[in-house]
């Protein structure tokens, strides 16, 4: 799947439609924790980014700024709409997501998706897009391999 595929491009609005329809709601809440209110969201995310750090450090920091950016979102859609208007949004973004990783598997790559047969594979998404910026950007070669890029060894 190339940088500049539509695939691609379902993958990361898919994952980033989906990963903000499930902070919204969790938005909604807060929980007293050792005298600090933090919102059910943030909560909810700690073993997520646990198991992203642990799974590559440098990755889950990427992961991690976008989920503060993300948690931030939700704080202002949050600000701006109805109760009924969140819940209305988090289904849009729901479907929308679901439908963009679907069809961007299933048209584009050819392939039966992956978080069909398993659910877990939702968590994986963050990291393997997290992976293709971070190889787009020119650092990590070492995930060259798995993001799809051949390694061409240099001829000087």
């Amino acid at each position: 799947m190339s940088d500049r595929s539509p695939a691609y491009a379902m993958h990361v609005f898919g994952i980033l439609f989906l990963f903000l329809a499930t902070l919204l709601p969790l938005s909604l809440w807060f929980i007293t924790v050792f005298g600090i209110e933090v919102r059910l969201a943030t909560i909810a995310l700690v073993p997520a980014l646990i198991f992203w750090l642990v799974v590559d450090f440098g990755l889950g920091a990427v992961i991690l700024g976008a989920a503060i950016a993300l948690l931030e979102a939700a704080a202002m859609i949050l600000n701006h709409v109805t109760t009924a208007g969140m819940w209305s949004l988090t289904a849009i973004l729901m479907v929308t997501g679901a439908a963009l990783l679907i069809i961007g598997q299933l048209v584009f790559e050819r392939r039966r998706p992956a978080m069909i047969d398993n659910p877990a594979h939702l968590l994986i998404g963050p990291v393997f897009i997290a992976a293709k910026l971070v190889v787009a950007l020119g650092f990590r070669h070492d995930l060259d391999i798995i993001v799809g890029k051949r390694h061409q060894a240099s001829s000087r």
